[in-house]
């Protein structure tokens, strides 16, 4: 029967839930209103972090190595929570730059753009580090964001996918 449910339960007869963005190709269309749902969430589970002392002081004393480890506990999360916990999204069916899936890149920058906008917004940098010079100041507000993102990345899966 075209266009009724198929086996998965969905609408079409691609295989998959829904119809919710879907191109001729089959793809699940990234549209700039699933980055808007990104932002909501981002920002929803960013905002408590960027002003709690502790992740000012962790990021004070965290080293680059540790600083690289939490931006792939982010990239992990963004991908699992994307691609494997939401059978909607399907990396190899998706739009990419260079091979990357834009859902993933875009979930990333909200990620960590989020908390960055809302650190400066707030002063956050100049309150908690104001004993530290510009250029290392900005280094350790960088460590500070990679750890709020860890937060803010899982409001911004959560919005994408169940929005």
């Amino acid at each position: 029967m075209a266009g009724g449910p198929d086996e998965s339960g969905g609408e079409g007869g691609n295989g998959r839930r829904g119809g919710k963005h879907r191109g001729r190709s089959g793809r699940r269309r990234f549209k700039l209103a699933d980055t808007a749902q990104q932002i909501v969430g981002g920002f929803l589970l960013a905002g408590p972090f960027v002003v709690t002392e502790e992740v000012w002081a962790l990021a004070r004393n965290m080293s680059v190595l540790r600083a690289a480890i939490v931006v792939g506990i982010v990239a992990t999360i963004s991908y699992a929570t994307l691609y494997k916990a939401d059978p909607d999204h399907d990396p190899d069916r998706e739009r990419d730059v260079g091979g990357i899936p834009l859902r993933f890149l875009s979930l990333m920058g909200v990620s960590f753009g989020a908390v960055a906008v809302l650190a400066v917004v707030l002063g956050a940098p100049a309150t908690f580090l104001s004993d530290i010079p510009g250029s290392e100041r900005a280094i350790v507000s960088l460590r500070a964001v990679s750890v709020g993102a860890i937060f803010s990345v899982v409001g911004a899966a959560t919005a994408d996918s169940v929005l």
